[in-house]
């Protein structure tokens, strides 16, 4: 029997301050520290640091 890998939903929100997000799902056992990615803020039409929040 296979083990079922553990993965979290975390909001990836933008620090443009515009409130654009995106849902992405991370393994919190080989990611431990908070994640950070640039990707597409449809608001600011340009590419921008998106942060981990928290999911509510």
């Amino acid at each position: 029997m296979a083990k079922k890998t553990i993965k979290l939903k975390v909001k990836m929100e933008s620090t443009a301050g515009t409130g654009t997000f995106y849902l992405v799902e991370k393994n919190p056992k080989t990611h431990p520290e908070k994640m950070s990615m640039k990707k597409y803020d449809k608001k600011t039409k340009k590419h921008e640091e998106f942060v981990e929040k928290k999911l509510k």
